[in-house]
């Protein structure tokens, strides 16, 4: 049986330090039916040089230059010239586990067209991870382990950029790196869920998520709460809210008041409340804070909560469950 071709995507800009242990983890995977398509984003180091250097000893690996400029045109220069039936991508500054592409190929193959495989992940760095990430780390895991990921997708990017791989037809119904959003692989989670695309259980790790100071998304503006919030907030109007059901944001934080501010500026009714007697009955905006226990009142609502306390979020989701509400239909956490 002829083994599919799987293209790997590697948009690179200026990671000469990493791109070595990025490339060799590729070239040692026990699956050997890939290309490369390294798009080289306009790097000032010797990134494009190296990269050369691997693709005469390899032709599996192909070098671009972007035919645009970022990272969302790069994955297209890579998209537009690959052949594989499977896709994924790659950070130039990440490691493959040697099973990662054969396990996700495999994966794939048993379950068939209609289905995302991803892999758990482990962060990595010279100086130690954050207590931040290793929550992050453990949180996305969990969800990986029971293919549940999108079930906290308001939380959070549940699928890791450099850890999917699907079929190039799913992959074009989910409109594939066409959508000039950021961050765009917040964005492609969202079309993937969009589109009904079934995570496939996964409980290895696969991929190595490494963590540095210059890393592009601690230091874009594209990877700012903002623009995590703009997309939550998109997605949410389009995929699962109901105009026909009062629409409540639960939380007066940076955060709530982002969102009460956008739904504001689109003249979508709300009522907005929270558990802080300090700011009940306070006016921002031109809304009347109220408290939660307004929602005995409310006939069906849906609700935002932008509350990022871990402790709080637990007590709201026993609140809920006593009024027998259920989450990603009554309730999302947008924190």
């Amino acid at each position: 049986m002829q083994k599919p071709l799987v293209s790997i995507l590697i948009p690179f800009k200026d990671t000469e330090a990493y791109l070595p242990e990025c490339i060799e983890s590729i070239l040692q995977q026990d699956y050997p039916f890939w290309e490369v398509l390294a798009i080289d984003d306009a790097s000032s180091d010797d990134s494009y040089d190296l990269v050369h250097r691997f693709a005469l000893k390899d032709s599996r690996i192909r070098l671009l230059k972007n035919q645009g400029s970022g990272i969302i045109a790069a994955l297209r220069t890579a998209y537009d010239n690959c052949h594989g039936e499977l896709i994924t991508r790659m950070d130039s500054d990440d490691i493959m586990t040697l099973d990662k592409i054969g396990t996700m190929v495999n994966l794939l193959l048993q379950k068939g067209m209609g289905h995302l495989a991803v892999g758990q992940v482990a962060y990595f760095s010279h100086r130690g991870i954050s207590n931040g990430y290793a929550r992050y780390e453990k949180w996305l895991n969990e969800l990986t382990a029971k293919g549940s990921n999108y079930t906290e997708i308001y939380k959070e990017c549940v699928i890791p950029s450099p850890c999917w791989m699907a079929f190039r037809e799913d992959l074009n119904r989910c409109g594939a790196f066409e959508p000039d959003r950021y961050p765009e692989d917040y964005d492609l989670t969202f079309r993937f869920y969009e589109n009904k695309l079934e995570c496939i259980p996964c409980s290895k790790v696969l991929h190595h998520w490494r963590d540095y100071d210059d890393r592009t998304s601690r230091i874009s503006e594209h990877y700012a709460a903002n623009y995590f919030l703009d997309i939550k907030l998109h997605y949410f109007l389009k995929l699962d809210y109901e105009a026909n059901r009062p629409l409540v944001v639960w939380g007066a934080g940076n955060k709530g008041k982002t969102i009460a501010k956008r739904l504001l500026a689109k003249n979508i009714s709300f009522e907005w409340i929270c558990d802080n007697p300090k700011k009940i009955n306070k006016d921002i905006y031109g809304k009347k804070l109220q408290h939660f226990q307004v929602l005995n009142q409310l006939e069906n609502p849906q609700n935002i909560i932008t509350v990022a306390n871990e402790k709080e979020q637990e007590a709201i989701k026993t609140f809920f469950k006593g009024l027998d509400r259920t989450p990603m239909n009554d309730y999302f956490f947008f924190c």
